[in-house]
């Protein structure tokens, strides 16, 4: 069964995406997978702009390590960031509607997105750290982007969360409104984007976005290496193991 829904208005060609894998909306390979040639595949059939959008409490918790869902990758098979390039890769401006938590992938998985909609009561947190291991998901390159180099060694060496108005004041996300409010306005940002020239459209993504897929295509690599090593390390299993049982990390730097 598909844990992506999909919805195109041939009226507006805008057509929303909806991770279905509520409350938390953990991904694995597959998910992203689907999330990817769903992309590309509207963009084929029409649409103009994307709203990425989630069912449940919270838009993306990222991986879930303590089950099948941390997955990253099948037996012989691409590893989750071969996968999660294509989301940077397809050529349509994409739209997120931010609820509840968007932590660890998740965050990056929303700043893949062009534009972020959020709301007071959004959480944002690139918590790797905390994990005791190296960000991932493209974060090394797109947080910065965004917020700047010192916000965003702030928040990758703490992995604090941060509510939606903090998220905004910093330029993580680019529109703050109520809960009720969230999918009409992120709908209705892909409409404008959706009204003007197509043509036009991609080619300014492609002048203002061009050198991003090939800076993530790098720093995921970097990443994943980092990642692969600390996954070996006495603090990694400690911060999984602390997350997993509510209670502050005792880490011991091995």
């Amino acid at each position: 069964m598909s844990d992506v829904g999909v919805e195109l208005d041939g009226a507006t060609h805008v057509a929303t995406i909806e991770i279905q894998r509520g409350p938390n909306n953990y991904f694995d390979i597959d998910v992203l997978a689907q999330l990817a040639d769903e992309m590309h595949g509207v963009a084929e059939r029409g649409a103009r702009a994307i709203v990425l959008a989630s069912d449940g409490k919270h838009f993306c918790a990222g991986a879930d390590f303590s089950g099948a869902a941390g997955r990253v990758g099948r037996g012989g098979g691409p590893h989750l960031y071969d996968v999660a390039i294509r989301l940077f890769e397809q050529p349509l401006p994409i739209v997120a509607a931010v609820q509840g938590a968007a932590i660890g992938g998740g965050l990056g998985l929303a700043l893949a997105a062009d534009f972020r909609v959020a709301t007071p009561e959004s959480r944002f947190a690139a918590n790797f750290s905390q994990l005791g291991f190296h960000p991932g998901f493209g974060l090394s390159v797109t947080l910065p982007r965004l917020v700047g180099q010192q916000a965003a060694l702030d928040l990758l060496y703490t992995g604090r969360r941060i509510d939606g108005a903090t998220a905004h004041a910093l330029g993580l996300c680019d529109h703050l409104v109520s809960g009720d409010d969230l999918r009409g306005r992120a709908a209705e940002l892909a409409t404008e984007i959706a009204a003007a020239a197509p043509l036009a459209v991609r080619s300014i993504r492609q002048t203002l976005r061009g050198s991003l897929v090939d800076e993530v295509r790098s720093a995921m690599a970097h990443e994943r290496a980092e990642q692969e090593r600390l996954q070996q390390t006495d603090d990694f299993r400690e911060g999984v193991a602390a997350v997993g049982e509510r209670r502050p990390a005792r880490f011991t730097g091995q």
